[in-house]
């Protein structure tokens, strides 16, 4: 596997990471201060297979911590992806933590194996 800034401390501080805390998986990186040079449009995804022939809903809770040094110009996206393409969305801006509880996509017409993940995505800010 090609290390890149999303991939180079898996197991550490990126990918799915084992502490305290218990297991959880980051998309990005836990450790404060840790950089890299990064465009907008720049991401990291995880995604499995879902059989999703009886749900309504696929749903996602997680943490999105965006750094206190981000440019203000640029935010943070994550998105709920089905099928590579996203289905529901939220921004974080520098300096903020948000829970999110109930990030959803509706799966109710779709039967079936398919594709579904978390991408987190460097995005401009909207005015």
């Amino acid at each position: 596997m090609e290390l890149t800034c999303f991939t180079q401390r898996l197991g550490q501080s990126q990918g799915r990471v084992v502490d305290a805390g218990g297991a959880r998986f980051v998309l990005g990186d836990l450790t404060a201060g840790w950089r890299a040079d990064l465009q907008v449009g720049a991401y990291v995804e995880m995604t499995q297979q879902v059989d999703v022939t009886d749900a309504k809903w696929v749903r996602a809770r997680m943490s999105l911590r965006v750094p206190a040094d981000l440019p203000s110009a640029l935010a943070w996206e994550v998105s709920l992806v089905v099928d590579g393409r996203g289905a529901a969305a939220v921004r974080g801006w520098r300096g903020r933590e948000r829970m999110l509880v109930d990030l959803a996509a509706n799966v109710s017409k779709l039967s079936g194996v398919h594709l579904v993940g978390l991408r987190l995505t460097l995005v401009a800010s909207e005015p």
